[in-house]
């Protein structure tokens, strides 16, 4: 018996052609928590490796990398490529972040929560590489509070450990003095300060001016004027510089210590 075949001629256009596939627009963000050298290597190190690390995905466009170095993570005041991340997040021009981990992305828990929340509604996630948490994920909130309250806990004993040993030097009679912006001075091989004699005389002329009578005011002009240049070679001077001069205790051998000091470890 003859059977009746029909033939179902294929479409022109095949559905799995006609998708098009959209990639995410990827954004990285890196920090290191102070700005010695070895720190600014890791620092560059994080970008060159999220750079490379979004281009050679073929599903993520790059939306470029945000670093904040020298800086710690505790809040995200002082945090200006954060700040400029999270505002081009609000603009549309980001779809993901990735970053290392959470201490490097807060350490603060109200921040890490706060920004992942405000991020989550946005419909952009959070990748957190080390703790391998994607702010999207159902889990993803539940574990990043926990693991960001230990982030802030772990801040919050290198902060009380930072500040006993400060004051135990202090007790030892042990200084860290700043030499950088020191004028006047240079440190020796083994960290004792040194008198830089040419500098020097740069801080005598201020003084003996101000005690015959010159304002401050117009030795900076006077001193901007010669081109006499300050501890950076620069010859930009201002009056309250100077002033800041004449009132350090250290040119005249004296060191008062702890001058400021930070209440709040989370919110200096």
């Amino acid at each position: 018996m003859a059977r009746n075949i029909t033939v179902i001629p294929a479409r022109g256009n095949n559905l799995a052609e006609s998708i098009v596939v959209t990639k995410k627009r990827m954004a990285a963000y890196c920090r290191v928590s102070t700005d010695l050298v070895e720190q600014a290597s890791s620092y560059e190190a994080q970008v060159n490796y999220y750079t490379n690390y979004i281009n050679d995905h073929a599903d993520y466009e790059f939306a470029g990398v945000f670093a904040d170095g020298g800086i710690s993570g505790t809040s995200t005041k002082k945090r200006d490529q954060f700040n400029m991340m999270i505002a081009n997040c609000k603009a549309g021009k980001i779809d993901m972040i990735i970053t290392k981990s959470i201490s490097r992305f807060a350490r603060n828990t109200l921040d890490c929560l706060t920004f992942a929340r405000l991020l989550k509604d946005l419909g952009i996630g959070v990748i957190f590489e080390k703790e391998n948490i994607n702010s999207l994920d159902s889990k993803g909130e539940v574990l990043l509070s926990i693991l960001s309250s230990l982030a802030q806990d772990e801040s919050r004993s290198i902060s009380e450990n930072s500040t006993w040993g400060i004051r135990r030097r202090f007790e030892q009679g042990k200084l860290h003095i700043n030499h950088t912006k020191f004028l006047g001075y240079d440190k020796d091989a083994n960290g004792n300060l040194v008198i830089n004699t040419k500098q020097a005389k740069t801080v005598r002329r201020i003084y003996r001016e101000f005690l015959d009578g010159k304002s401050t005011n117009q030795m900076a002009r006077d001193l901007q004027k010669e081109k006499v240049p300050k501890w950076d070679g620069t010859f930009k001077w201002y009056e309250g510089s100077i002033r800041k001069m004449l009132s350090n205790e250290k040119y005249k051998g004296d060191a008062l210590l702890q001058k400021t000091y930070t209440v709040d470890f989370v919110r200096p």
